[in-house]
């Protein structure tokens, strides 16, 4: 095992893999009720959905674990499923024919990640735009994690203002994030982890978390007729769903593992090792998802809070993938614990100031490469979108060059991918 995952070349250990792991699955294993609640709403069974997004994150992460070797994990990612839901219910559809689109997406997305295709395109991508997508996803998650606490809050007059610091769950998630941030401090092996663990013993004292029961029995799995799917895709002519969901889960995962990978050290000189396996992850993930009741999987960026505790090889996700096993056995508690959102919270906030460090290489005084960088960083947080983001700099960035007559230093896939962003953005948003 240490050899398979070249231990010593990242220099770390089975202990630092596992508890990466453990603190990946703790920040995402939301998905596996938050999925079902929202795809529900589309008419799709909540136990076809919960044993859907399970079976989808062990595939995609183990193949990601096993055969690109990353400490990245894939599930249903978060904006898909509502983008699913609003099909569903604003054009009068079944949820199979909807489906039948995500199923159709992940084969498109399987044949093009077996072509050089997402390989030139991660490295096409210029140095600005992938330190801005590390960046934007930072303050994406960090402000996610200030949400999830309580400690910002929606407002009329300002969009968003503080909120009540004196309610339990935010006064536990700041409890939370000073204890975390002092164990970062002093340098302790697993700070994050074991922040998580004292949060959470201190939320159970408080009488903030409570176990309606630990252990119960799975849902059986359930597979819907692909033929069916298939034919309401045709009879609805529902293509441009399709390729709303193929443009959205590739950018959503290449945004991840571009921003996740720069902040482990694994780009070198803007090249991505084993980017085929990689890039196959999400969409065998995807496909296989929608066969069993659920919408696209693309790459976690809570992964980037196994990174920021030690996480450096695929163990890390194998981890991952077991805990999620292990979960269609334990739902009610990591219901509960999933259900207090002070414990992950904080490790989201602090991971948010990790991925900060690539802003240090932008060249600010370069208009050109500054405000693409600027505009997908400001982007992200502000839409809830990483494609939206990485949308927004890819447009943007082009257009830069080209009126200061740079033009032939942008690489044409990146003057294609700004069209077809444009043209999706305002026919065929992903909301």
């Amino acid at each position: 095992m240490e050899n398979y995952f070249d231990f010593k070349k990242f220099n770390t250990s089975i202990k630092q893999e596992v508890l990466a792991g453990i603190t990946t699955f703790l920040t995402m294993v939301y998905i596996i009720f938050v999925n079902p609640a929202i795809l529900s709403a589309a008419g799709i069974p909540f136990e076809q959905v919960f044993m859907a997004t399970i079976i989808a994150a062990v595939i995609g992460t183990v193949t990601m674990g096993l055969f690109a070797k990353y400490p990245i994990a894939v599930a249903p990612g978060m904006g898909l499923n509502a983008y699913f839901t609003s099909v569903v219910a604003t054009q009068g559809l079944t949820y199979q024919a909807v489906l039948g689109t995500v199923f159709l997406a992940g084969l498109v997305i399987i044949i093009l990640s077996l072509t050089n295709l997402r390989k030139a395109l991660i490295e096409a991508i210029p140095a600005p735009l992938k330190y801005g997508i590390t960046a934007g996803i930072g303050l994406f998650i960090a402000f996610l994690g200030l949400k999830m606490a309580g400690i910002v809050v929606p407002s009329d007059a300002t969009m968003i203002t503080l909120g009540d610091l004196t309610s339990p769950v935010t006064a536990l998630a700041i409890g939370g994030l000073f204890v975390t941030l002092i164990l970062m401090a002093k340098r302790v092996s697993g700070a994050l982890f074991y922040g998580m663990v004292l949060t959470a013993i201190a939320g159970y004292f408080f009488n903030m978390l409570s176990f309606n029961g630990i252990v119960d029995m799975p849902p059986a799995p359930q597979f819907i007729h692909i033929g069916d799917a298939l034919s309401g895709v045709v009879t609805n002519g529902l293509y441009t769903v399709v390729f709303a969901f193929i443009l959205v889960t590739i950018f959503d995962s290449t945004g991840t593992l571009v921003g996740v990978s720069e902040q482990a050290g694994f780009m070198k000189d803007g090249k991505l090792a084993r980017t085929k396996p990689a890039t196959l992850s999400d969409a065998i993930a995807t496909t296989a998802g929608a066969a069993l009741g659920t919408s696209p999987s693309c790459a976690y960026i809570e992964s980037s809070a196994g990174v920021a505790a030690g996480g450096r090889t695929g163990l890390t996700s194998i981890v991952v993938a077991g805990l999620f096993l292990l979960s269609m056995f334990f739902s009610p508690a990591i219901s509960a614990i999933s259900s207090l959102p002070a414990i992950t919270a904080p490790i989201l906030i602090i991971v948010g100031c990790f991925m900060m460090e690539g802003l240090a290489k932008i060249q600010w005084r370069n208009f050109d490469e500054a405000f693409p960088a600027f505009a997908i960083i400001l982007t992200m947080p502000l839409t809830s979108s990483i494609a939206t983001g990485i949308a927004v700099g890819f447009i943007t960035y082009p257009i830069m060059k080209a009126v200061n007559g740079k033009w032939k230093d942008v690489h044409p896939l990146i003057y294609v991918f700004a069209v077809i962003f444009l043209i999706q953005m305002i026919y065929f948003p992903a909301h």
